[in-house]
């Protein structure tokens, strides 16, 4: 199923991303640094959300508290819960 998640404070503004039981592809950035976006994109695809939570989850960019890659941690677990309430 495919998911778009709004980012919240990111230079990014969504990330969309297709959700097949915990593997995760076909992952695009709205907005952001687009090279290091395609470049993560490429990396994360077919990862579990759990591997993608190791790798990611914290990291930040700037003073931000946040960073694409963070965001992207953080959605990919809501897609994953939302997943399974259905």
């Amino acid at each position: 199923m495919t998911y778009t998640y709004p980012t919240k404070g990111t230079c990014s503004v969504k990330i969309t991303f297709d959700l097949d039981g915990d593997k995760v592809s076909n992952v695009s950035f709205t907005g952001g640094c687009n090279g290091n976006l395609k470049a993560i994109s490429r990396v994360v695809d077919g990862m579990s959300v759990e591997q993608i939570e190791g790798y990611f989850l914290g990291l930040t960019c700037r003073d931000k508290g946040t960073s694409c890659s963070d965001q992207l941690a953080h959605a990919v677990r809501w897609a994953y819960n939302k997943s399974q309430e259905a």
